[in-house]
């Protein structure tokens, strides 16, 4: 029998929790292609084209934010958006690493 010993760094571990679980909800997937197909865009654009309330867009916004797959920056009284691709990049070849790994075993 294989024995296989179990070392995480805890905080790694929990970061990654948080960007996969900012990533795994279809609003916030619709919210990450909109700003993708945008560029830059501010809030109000968000929620007025997607129409999802001010406040439900407000909120996927600071999970994706803390997650770091968004940069926000504060211009007078709007927030602008962009995608941190680097971030996401790299959430896709770890998660497509897993399901290769996934189907050898």
């Amino acid at each position: 029998m294989n024995k296989t010993q179990v070392r995480f760094n805890n905080e790694k571990l929990q970061y990654s929790a948080a960007l996969i679980k900012a990533l795994a909800h279809p609003l916030r997937l619709k919210i990450l292609e909109f700003i993708d197909s945008q560029g830059i865009i501010n809030v109000n654009k968000i929620y007025h084209t997607l129409k999802i309330e001010q406040s439900v867009t407000s909120q996927h916004l600071r999970l994706l934010r803390l997650a770091g797959v968004v940069n926000a920056k504060k211009d007078g009284k709007y927030v602008h958006y962009d995608i941190n691709y680097p971030i996401l990049q790299k959430a896709e070849r770890a998660v497509n690493n897993f399901l290769a790994l996934e189907k050898k075993v």
